[in-house]
Parts: C-alpha cells; sequence; structure tokens
C-alpha cells in the first residue's frame, strides 16, 4: 500500500511552507523558526510534523480533507513553543502530539 498523490502533495506543501518560514500565515508572521533556532532546537519541527501528520484526515481515495486545519494545529503549536503567552486553541490532546516510531524492517529496505 502506498500514500496517495494528496497525502504525498499535502507532505510536500506542508514541508516547503514550513522550510521557508511561510507556514501558519499570518499566525507565525512574526515567528522566526528558522535558520539558527532549527539546528538547535529541532525538536519543535519533529513534533509540529507529527501535530500535521496526526491531524491529516483523508477519505477512501485517498483525498485530503482538512489540509489547512492540520496545517494551523501545527503552525500554533509553533507559535505556543515560542510565544509563552500564546496557548493553542484548543489545547493539544494526547493523540495530537504522539510521536510515532518508524516501524522496524524499513531501515533495512
Amino acid at each position: 500500500m502506498k500514500l496517495s498523490k494528496y497525502v504525498c502533495g499535502a507532505v510536500r506543501q506542508f514541508s516547503i511552507w514550513f522550510a521557508n518560514g511561510t507556514l501558519g500565515y499570518p499566525l507565525l508572521e512574526e515567528i522566526d523558526y528558522t535558520g539558527e533556532v532549527l539546528k538547535e532546537e529541532s525538536s519543535f519541527a519533529e513534533q509540529a510534523f507529527a501535530i500535521f501528520m496526526n491531524n491529516l484526515e483523508i477519505d477512501e481515495d485517498g483525498n485530503v480533507l482538512n489540509y489547512k486545519y492540520s496545517e494551523n494545529r501545527a503552525a500554533q503549536y509553533i507559535r505556543q513553543y515560542f510565544d509563552k503567552n500564546y496557548k493553542a486553541d484548543p489545547p493539544f490532546e494526547f493523540w495530537e502530539v504522539e510521536l510515532y516510531p518508524v516501524s522496524r524492517n524499513s531501515y533495512s529496505k
């Protein structure tokens, strides 16, 4: 089984906007989360990607149903990480921030 082209497109879009520093506009407009801070504190990026993927919903045909919502939740996390006065609304649930492992056999192929 492979991911649909729409899921691949959603991950690609999220990645490029993250890398360009344009994710979650305008929520992160004043937050510089790229550059040196990314090198020093990369765990926030791992968590943001996990939140994006954990929230992403697809239908039976592989169409992404909620890209903007998933992007916004990840952006809320980044904002909350860098702006201690900001609180995500609603607060993050456990399943949203869960970090999943890579399958054991995937490194051998």
